[in-house]
């Protein structure tokens, strides 16, 4: 069996699975996308919203190890379609990209509207069919694909399968997580499906998250244990949400599941040193000023700042007042904060967990189910954002296409 005969289903339309579509459909196969949505790559719209944050332009010695523990399984298919080939992808679809001063790396347009239909009009010409409102439900004893449709049950006979059926973030979009249950039923090891890139609860006082929420503390930078970053975050009434907490949400995550709890912890003044911080803070409160008014002038701090510290200093049976300047210096310098729980995984930005790598073979295909292949969230590993998330969306689609084409040929 030539790939040119094949008849291959992508089940998700998101990016995993329509370029997984377009590596197959370049290939010869004959292409159906399956999705349970109304319309394709809802998720990447609304990444889209941010910006359409695509990859990095950081070099592939400290890209790669972004992904953790994931590294040495993701390097394969990013070494396939790295950044500087999904930027000449982009291209090739009518849409330049641009590196910010992050280095993070952008549709010039900041929207994900043009590059999808571009995309999509590309598949179309390409003879790539598409079927949506079709949910999977797993296989028939015969080894057809089961599907849900608005006409009822229907069976659809295929020579291979890729699913990429995403995470189980933002589920009403799309991606509800439910394909766990259908691969373990195959015998599939599948790592729980966990919140990333998410916020975490924060059991607030009545007074400081009624008066704060919705309030950003920028300019900060959080660590915990041997991990840190800088990034803005926001206070909610749950707790804390934003890129800075965000990148730090995998070692948190794991510490709450080990030991009910973890302590992240805030400089809010990273620039300044302790000792610069309390020789400003001496000079102020030898004036006499409130311990507010010190932080305020002498520090800089914001309102909501200010109220952090108040509030972690009420926890600790300490008021701000009686700290003398260099205790005062140092609780600016390392804020306590506990954390109870990650949010919700249906508001998180991403998935940890999935199939696990021992699952796949070195084409994406699982070794309990030949000629069914993965890609995408679906797949054990997570990312912080930058643009690692959809790098390795795209890099894993690229390659469960190319390993299906591969499989094909072999037969």
């Amino acid at each position: 069996m030539s790939a040119e005969q094949s008849r291959v289903a992508v089940i998700g339309a998101g990016p995993s699975g329509l370029m997984a579509a377009e590596v197959l459909a370049r290939g010869g196969a004959r292409v159906t996308v399956f999705d349970r949505m109304p319309t394709a790559g809802r998720k990447f719209l609304m990444a889209g919203r941010g910006g359409l944050n695509l990859t990095h332009s950081e070099e592939s010695a400290r890209f790669l190890p972004r992904y953790g523990a994931a590294e040495d399984v993701l390097a394969p298919a990013i070494a396939g379609f790295d950044p500087d080939a999904l930027r000449r992808w982009c291209r090739a679809l009518g849409e330049d990209t641009v590196v910010g001063t992050s280095g993070r790396v952008f549709p010039a347009s900041f929207k994900a509207s043009p590059l999808l239909r571009a995309w999509l009009r590309r598949l179309d010409g390409q003879g790539v069919a598409f079927r949506p409102r079709h949910r999977w439900t797993g296989w028939d004893p015969d080894g057809t694909l089961r599907f849900e449709t608005p006409e009822g049950p229907a069976s659809v006979a295929v020579d291979a399968t890729v699913l990429a059926l995403g995470g189980a973030s933002w589920p009403q979009l799309g991606s509800d997580g439910r394909w766990t249950g259908l691969l373990e039923a195959e015998g599939v090891w599948v790592a729980p499906l966990q919140p990333s890139n998410c916020g975490f609860a924060v059991a607030w006082s009545p007074v400081f998250r009624d008066r704060f929420e919705g309030a950003p503390l920028k300019g900060i930078a959080l660590s915990f244990r041997d991990h840190a970053s800088r990034g803005e975050v926001t206070v909610t009434r749950a707790g804390l949400e934003g890129g800075g907490i965000y990148a730090l949400s995998g070692p948190l995550r794991d510490a709450i599941a080990a030991e009910g709890a973890a302590v992240l912890s805030i400089d809010l003044r990273p620039d300044l040193s302790p000792a610069a911080m309390a020789d400003r803070l001496a000079v102020a409160r030898a004036g006499k000023a409130s311990v507010s008014t010190a932080l305020r002038k002498a520090l800089k701090l914001p309102p909501v700042a200010i109220g952090l510290l108040q509030e972690v200093a009420h926890a600790e049976g300490m008021p701000l007042g009686a700290r003398d300047a260099q205790a005062l210096a140092a609780l600016v310098g390392a804020v306590p904060v506990r954390l109870d729980a990650p949010r919700p995984i249906a508001g998180a930005i991403s998935t940890a967990g999935g199939i696990t790598a021992g699952e796949l073979d070195e084409n994406h295909m699982l070794r309990r189910r030949p000629g069914t292949f993965a890609a995408g969230e679906m797949l054990d590993w997570e990312a912080p954002t930058g643009g690692y998330l959809l790098q390795a969306c795209f890099a894993t689609g690229a390659a469960a296409g190319a390993g299906t084409l591969a499989w094909l040929a072999a037969r």
